[in-house]
């Protein structure tokens, strides 16, 4: 295998927390005054971030003042601190996938959107803490992806250069900061893309889930 480590996507790829974050978009916007959300509609403005999430909640025909996000996004961190992982479920195969990469000795590692306040205590939570050597939350550098940042940050610490560090993720956002970053890119169909499916045309390899994910790893050749 040429990879020398892995970083995964948390939100979509791992982890299926849309009901937790439908849970507390709706606590936000019912104190709030505001109407609700469906499912769905979550669904869509989950990707970039809680910041953007919010404000997507928030934005009919007009976006928010920068007051009234601000406090938004406040009562949203209250909310869902009660809720982080109570609905959440691992997605098929992510588990045996894990343990796969884990057993292979490569560096793993967790790049999300998601805040650091949430994402340590959510992998505790699920029981897949001990899988990840780094974790890179959404407040961990001064970008978010699609900044390739996040992802060079981890292959800093991993000490490994970012052509042989893979990215696994469900989105674009994946896509376009692992290729900035000069990593290739795996993407899962099943997860969180802003209503833009990823395509195979898009990314190095389309896997139906991690197994599928570590078998296309052994079998890239590519240098």
């Amino acid at each position: 295998m040429r990879f020398q480590s892995v970083t995964f996507d948390l939100d979509g790829t791992l982890l299926d927390t849309i009901v937790d974050l439908a849970e507390a978009c709706r606590r936000m916007l019912e104190e709030l005054g505001e109407p609700p959300r469906s499912q769905a509609e979550i669904h869509r403005f989950v990707g970039k971030g809680m910041a953007v999430l919010v404000e997507r909640c928030l934005t009919r025909g007009s976006a928010p003042s920068a007051e009234r996000l601000h406090h938004a996004i406040e009562v949203f961190k209250r909310h869902y601190a009660e809720v982080n992982g109570h609905y959440t479920q691992i997605y098929p195969g992510v588990v045996e996938g894990l343990q796969a990469w884990k057993a292979s000795g490569l560096k793993l590692g967790v790049v999300t959107n998601k805040p650091g306040m949430f994402t340590e205590a959510l992998l505790e939570r699920m029981g897949l803490a001990d899988y990840f050597d780094v974790v890179v939350s959404g407040d961990t550098t001064a970008h978010k992806k699609p900044h390739p940042e996040p992802i060079l940050h981890a292959c800093r610490i991993f000490g490994v250069s970012p052509g042989r560090n893979l990215h696994v993720g469900d989105s674009r956002n994946d896509i376009h900061a692992a290729h900035a970053a000069g990593c290739p890119c795996y993407c899962v169909p099943y997860g969180y893309n802003e209503g833009e499916p990823v395509d195979s045309a898009d990314c190095d390899a389309l896997v139906s889930d991690l197994p599928a994910a570590y078998r296309q790893a052994l079998n890239d050749k590519t240098s």
